[in-house]
This record gives C-alpha cells, structure tokens and sequence, in this order.
C-alpha cells in the first residue's frame, strides 16, 4: 500500500514551504516507505543526535540543511555535541576537529533548537510527557522516554531525527503505535534481595543483563521489591540498549504502561519467559568487569549526562577527601546541571577532590583521552560496553563509592558484599 501524505504533507515535499522543508520532507517520505508505514502522523518534540560531530559528510549535511534556511517545526533539544566549548584545551582534543564540531553545533543551534547539548533531555525542562509522539534520537534517551515517561518514539537515526524535526512529522509505525507497544519477553526477578535492589549499582547489571537477553524485543520485568528513582531508571535503560537494542521496556508496577502483568503484554502471552537468578547477575556484572587488573589511570562519570541528583550523591563521598596525583576523576553532564550544581553548593567537594568537569559532549564522541591513559573505570554500563571499543582503552566497572575508593587508593577497589549474599 502506498504512503499516504496529506496536502500539507505534499505542499512540503513540492517545496511550498521553502529547499530545507522539502529536502527534510524527501527524505521523510523515502524513509517511510522503505519501512513500510502508511501514513506520517504529528510530532510534539524531537531530540537531535547528529550533532555529534563524526566526519565530513555529517557536517555537510548540517551546514546544507542550515545554509537553505531550516528551521525547527516543534520544540527540540540537541544531544551530546563533539566538543566541550569551555574545557576541550585541558585534553589531547586536536584543534581542527574542535573547529569543525563547532561548525555543526552552530548549524544545528541556528535551525531554532534548543541549545541542551545532553544524552539526557528527559532531565530537562523539555521532559514530553506521557502519550505524547516525539522522534528522539540516542538510544539511552529513546528507551527512557518510552519506558519511563510512556511518550512514544522509534528509534530514529542520525540525519533523520532532524527530518522529523523540521516536518514536525514521523512515519506512523512502530512504537508510536499502541498495538506494537506489548510486551513480547518476561523476566522474572526472583533472588535479588531487598538491599541489592535498593542500591545503584543493580541498575545497569540488570539493564546489561536485559539488553542481552532481549535483543529488540520489548522486555517485562515482574517482581521488583522497590520503586527505582529517576537516575537508576536511567542506567537500567541506558544499558539495555547498548547490550541489546532495547528501545522499550515494561516494569510491572512501575512504569507507566504496565500496572500489571497483562496490561504490560496487552492481556498477549509472553513469547518466551526467562527466571533471573543471583548467578545471572552475577554474570552480568562480570561481563562489565573486562578483567582482573587493579591498574587506574582515570574515573569516568556521567554516562549518561550526570543529573543534579547524581551531583548530590556524589559530593558528600568526597568531603574532606583528595583524588590519588595518578588518577584523574572525570564528571560528564550538560551546562544546565552543571550551574545548577554549582549555584546550590553541590560543586564545591567535588572541585576540592581534584574532579575535571567536562560539558555538553561525551568521552565516546570526542577524541579528548591522551594515550598514556590506558586504564578506566566508571559505574556506567553503558560507558563499559562501549570504551573498549570506541576509545581501544581498558574499563573496569563498579558503584559511584567504588569508584571513590579507588580513585583515592590509586587502583581498583571493589566491594563485593552486595553481590556475594
């Protein structure tokens, strides 16, 4: 069946409401079609990906877009940018990149986005709400507007999320619609005790383990003892669609969609149902271990973008302290929570420990790291998965007090209480 446009729709891709629209709109329509929808259906927000800056033909693209006049149809937000405008000359970023990120951070800010420059625009004010249709790109903030907010978005793609954006269209297919929003896998949670739960660090093994397990199926997870808060919702989603490509998870109880079991499967049975024990955890978390060695060269926080929450829990572990002279201690996050943080005190300890912020970029998109550090270690999931990869460095994984410790002794500490009951 062909795709059906509207006249509004054809007025775009005849070029009636200027080059950028209709360019934007060609594509929309191509991308449609090749995915099968059969209609496009109206937007509320877009979250914008490509600003990463990743090469020429990314930054062509932006600046042609910009250059025909493109301007932005619903309120959207920026991701992650290549560079840190206020700390990229403390790192190995060389010169020529730093002016071409820059390049495609203007182009993108002059088509009328909001300059967030964060992974995490569900911790801004541009939060959509539930229901609401949106074409967001970045994998860990498409599985928590899903999930944890119940909007509705696929999956979108660089070079794509910004076609949505200026049509303040989306192909009608997918997530956005009701009937492919089920459950289709059910996890059972039956060892985990009540501590392990309420810590942190559960959060991303068991998205780590979610991801796994699902691929791009649409998990349920039944038998929660807590009610996670916001941030520990955000590195359960964070992990699950970088060790899988989860884009939508349900937890009975909890998020939004799924008050109970049959309402999270659509009153469907589930396709496969999968017991996860203590020793499947315990293997998850392993598998962020990458390794026996205690070696450290840096901490890496904020991935995703540290909220003013994580700024709080953070300070208070290192009052009075002082970071190891080898070890660097590296907190990513957005300007936004980074004044924040400083305007409500939280910055000070932090600073005072030897900490090195670095804002509205990503460690994984920008060539920042010199190559005498070699030796990571983060209570991120996602960032674990992907530094050996991206970056070719070694990663360790452990909680934020973890991490502490072991930035103050110089080599890796664990504790291992939590995880040996």
């Amino acid at each position: 069946m062909p795709l059906n446009l509207t006249a509004r729709d054809q007025a775009m891709r005849n070029g009636e409401h200027g080059p950028a629209a209709q360019m934007a709109m060609s594509i929309l329509v191509r991308m449609a079609e090749v995915a099968g929808a059969k209609a496009l259906l109206d937007i509320e927000g877009a979250h914008i990906d490509s600003t990463v800056y990743i090469g020429e033909a990314g930054l062509e693209y932006a600046e042609r877009l910009a250059s025909l006049g493109a301007k932005v149809a619903v309120p959207t937000t920026l991701n992650v940018s290549g560079l840190d405008e206020h700390h990229w000359r403390e790192w190995a970023v060389p010169p020529d990149w730093a002016a071409k990120a820059h390049r495609q951070m203007l182009a993108y800010q002059s088509m009328g986005a909001a300059p967030t420059w964060t992974c995490a625009p569900y911790q801004t004010e541009f939060k959509p709400k539930f229901g609401q249709q949106i074409a967001w790109g970045e994998s860990n903030a498409i599985v928590f507007a899903n999930s944890v907010i119940g909007a509705r978005t696929e999956r979108y793609p660089d070079l794509f999320d910004v076609c949505c954006a200026i049509t303040g269209r989306a192909p009608a297919r997918g997530l956005h619609l009701t009937e492919n929003r089920a459950g289709q896998l059910l996890l059972r949670l039956t060892e985990a005790p009540l501590a392990l739960q309420e810590s942190d660090e559960f959060y991303p093994v068991l998205g780590h383990l979610l991801g796994k397990v699902a691929g791009d199926r649409i998990p349920v997870v039944e038998g929660m003892s807590v009610k996670p808060n916001e941030d520990q919702l955000k590195a359960l989603g964070a992990a699950a669609a970088c060790s899988g490509a989860v884009a939508l998870f349900h937890l009975v109880g909890i998020t939004p969609e799924a008050p109970t079991l049959t309402a999270a499967f659509q009153g469907r049975a589930p396709m496969e149902a999968i017991e996860v024990t203590m020793d499947k955890l315990r293997a998850a978390r392993r598998d962020l271990i990458h390794g026996p060695s205690e070696a450290l060269d840096m901490v890496v926080l904020g991935s995703p973008h540290f909220s003013l929450d994580e700024f709080r829990k953070l300070a208070p572990l290192l009052l009075g302290q002082r970071k190891h002279p080898k070890v660097k201690f590296l907190v990513t996050s957005s300007r936004a929570m980074t004044l924040l943080a400083q305007q409500t005190g939280v910055l000070d300890p932090i600073l005072a420990f030897g900490a090195q912020l670095t804002v509205d970029t990503c460690i994984l998109t920008t060539p920042m790291l010199p190559p005498e550090i070699k030796y990571l270690m983060t209570n991120s999931a996602k960032f674990s998965y992907y530094a050996p990869g991206l970056l070719d460095k070694h990663i360790t994984f452990g909680s934020l007090a973890d991490c502490v410790r072991s930035a103050i002794a110089g080599s890796v500490v664990r504790e291992e209480d939590l995880w040996e009951k």
